[in-house]
């Protein structure tokens, strides 16, 4: 009998995954020092990434 793999919780709460199967994460550096940073750059971490899809395929295996 198979052994059921858990999910990694930690990797659980860092990725979402849509609608349509794409992985999704918010970037990083957000947290502290965004007062050094530029508008512009402080714009652009908010918004989330997409992962690619080698990539999320790890992933997947990884939540599920």
């Amino acid at each position: 009998m198979q052994r059921k793999s858990k999910t990694i919780k930690s990797f659980s709460k860092r990725f979402k995954i849509t609608k349509s199967g794409k992985v999704k994460k918010i970037k990083q550096s957000q947290n502290h020092f965004n007062a050094k940073a530029t508008g512009k750059a402080t714009r652009n971490k908010r918004q989330d990434l997409t992962l690619s899809n080698s990539d999320a395929k790890v992933i997947k295996s990884l939540i599920k």
